[in-house]
């Protein structure tokens, strides 16, 4: 067994367990193995152990791996960072999921560029970081309203990125994420990384992104 193999077997261990805690059914969660940085080789390490859903946070990145590895159809790749409108081209050709929708400007490039559904998630800065990209809770219901007439996206869920430190200061931030997507009927959570993903399962969580530990730290 590979190391990203065994790395990826011991993340399934955990986010099992944390299901288990939370009395939710086995299969709940989605992993998506943020491969950020790390070369193709690695990806195609984790392909091997069973992995699918990988995560890119630059739009030329997901672009040139995609190309990389179109040897490897049943790749799922996923969109995690914010947006620029002149990179929505890379993200409109090669994501299968976005993550990161925190804005008109972008979903309307994204919709005039996409040719086929794309499932999205607002970006909700649940904790109000000056640092954090992601829209408010506040702006929210227009977001949604807007997002949704556009063609080719479809909004499943919503996402969120918590003040980094002691995963149990994150629960809140996942709690209120929960209750804001079950305020307007989104099925879907894409909350959690390396560092509090099992506590984010705790919260519902549907898709975890993990990177560091499945990949090791990412290079310079």
């Amino acid at each position: 067994m590979s190391e990203v193999a065994a790395r990826l077997a011991a993340v399934h261990e955990r986010i099992a367990a944390a299901l288990a805690r939370a009395g939710r059914p086995p299969g709940a969660v989605r992993l998506v193995a943020v491969s950020k940085r790390h070369p193709p080789e690695l990806v195609r390490e984790a392909h091997t152990a069973g992995q699918r859903d990988f995560g890119e946070n630059y739009p030329q990145e997901l672009r040139d791996k995609a190309t990389a590895l179109a040897d490897l159809p049943d790749l799922r790749w996923h969109a995690i960072g914010p947006l620029q409108t002149n990179k929505a081209k890379y993200v409109a050709a090669h994501a299968h999921v976005f993550h990161a929708l925190d804005g008109l400007e972008a979903a309307q490039e994204l919709a005039r560029r996409r040719d086929r559904p794309l499932p999205c998630f607002v970006s909700v800065n649940v904790a109000g970081e000056a640092t954090k990209h992601g829209i408010t809770p506040a702006d929210l219901p227009t977001v949604l309203e807007r997002a949704r007439a556009l063609p080719h996206l479809q909004v499943t869920g919503l996402m969120t990125l918590p003040p980094w430190g002691d995963p149990e200061a994150a629960r809140p931030h996942f709690r209120a994420l929960r209750l804001l997507a079950a305020a307007h009927d989104l099925p879907e959570l894409s909350m959690g990384s390396t560092d509090d993903y099992e506590v984010a399962i705790e919260e519902g969580a549907t898709l975890v992104r993990v990177g560091r530990s499945i990949f090791g730290e990412r290079p310079a």
